[in-house]
């Protein structure tokens, strides 16, 4: 069995979202570490070289692969914002809904820019996906 390429570094945060070239990117990047950061009161862990995250869970599928994984986090990626975490959660579905222009795939949700959605109701999404994710997902 393969091991798990994304697990935490002791990389800096700070110097990882000042490397972005991207000015939106970067801008966007510091106000998701703010937001997340206040919001699930966890300190922000680079995990691979360019996940942010916040807070871990402990996976185990019925493969018997298992590991570990940010609860929530971001990546300023070139083409667009990748949140992990926040698609998981019981009202996910709903508050997507009203989020503005965004896409998801694979368990991620992904979007151009934070001035293209609703800054509430990412704030509600980080929330339940965090909570979601530390107490239901792959708990049993």
């Amino acid at each position: 069995m393969t091991e798990n390429k994304t697990l935490p570094t002791g990389a800096s945060v700070a110097d990882f979202l000042g490397s972005i070239e991207h000015p939106v990117r970067r801008k966007d990047g510091y106000r998701l570490l703010e937001l997340m950061s206040r919001i699930t009161a966890q300190p922000a862990t680079m995990w691979g070289p360019s996940i942010v995250g916040f807070g871990s869970y402990h996976y185990k599928y019925a493969s018997g692969r298992e590991g570990d994984a940010p609860a929530v986090g971001f990546s300023p990626r070139k083409s667009s914002l990748s949140l992990y975490g926040l698609t998981y959660g019981p009202d996910a579905a709903a508050l997507l809904g009203r989020l503005g222009k965004h896409r998801t795939g694979a368990g991620c949700l992904y979007i151009n820019k934070l001035d293209d959605i609703d800054g509430p109701v990412l704030e509600e999404l980080i929330r339940q996906g965090f909570r979601h994710v530390t107490t239901v997902l792959h708990q049993g």
